[in-house]
């Protein structure tokens, strides 16, 4: 094993429940569909995850980094993504008092299909350049003098990946008992507006940052 995997195990643990878009979409969900559709999403993030660690362990997240017009591609499609998914939030919150056909025509189903769900994980994390810089920046720095450095950050990628899965299915499990409550019209509207709104400052805000 890594001789700086306890210290890299700290770092990632505080990294994993740090609040971003990807908890707010599995909270979103999960409040709306239940545990099983938060899970899907989680497992979404998570395959984006190992897509960034493998090129991150590749080397190919470095041409990312060293190209400024692939870096805003990138985030640039991500930021859209983000706006889109809150936009269909918003929709279906100011369309949903009036049953499920017209949440279904506003883009936004009362109970999002798992598939549907794992997608939007993925392609969460999958067009967020910071989580391929992540990557790129992180996994050296606890590779030890001596140490064979592919397969160092390749196990420590590893390792990422698998507190990831860990901690959705743990945060998946917990929301159960809470979207019983919200199994209301109104309740859903609610929470479709606040996580659309949210998403929609997210997305602007991801457009607007610099490099």
């Amino acid at each position: 094993m890594p001789d700086l995997l306890i210290p890299f195990l700290g770092v990632v643990a505080v990294l994993t429940i740090t609040p971003g878009p990807d908890m707010l979409l599995v909270l979103r969900n999960g409040l709306r569909g239940g545990s099983a559709v938060a899970w899907a999403t989680g497992l979404g993030c998570c395959l984006g995850i190992s897509l960034h660690a493998s090129a991150a362990v590749l080397g190919l997240s470095a041409v990312l980094a060293a190209s400024a017009t692939a870096y805003t591609v990138v985030k640039a499609a991500g930021a859209v993504y983000l706006a889109y998914l809150g936009v269909r939030m918003l929709l279906g919150a100011v369309r949903g008092g009036d049953g499920e056909a017209d949440a279904v025509a506003a883009g936004g189903p009362a109970h999002c299909s798992r598939g549907e769900a794992f997608r939007q994980g993925l392609l969460t994390n999958l067009l967020n350049p910071k989580i391929a810089l992540l990557f790129l920046t992180l996994l050296p720095q606890f590779v030890a003098s001596g140490e064979p450095r592919l397969r160092t950050t390749a196990t420590l990628a590893l390792v990422f990946l698998v507190i990831a899965v860990l901690w959705w299915r743990l945060f998946t499990l917990a929301l159960q008992p809470i979207s019983r409550l919200l199994r209301g019209a109104r309740a859903r509207r609610i929470l479709d507006g606040t996580a659309g709104t949210m998403l929609v400052g997210i997305g602007a805000r991801v457009a607007l940052e610099h490099r």
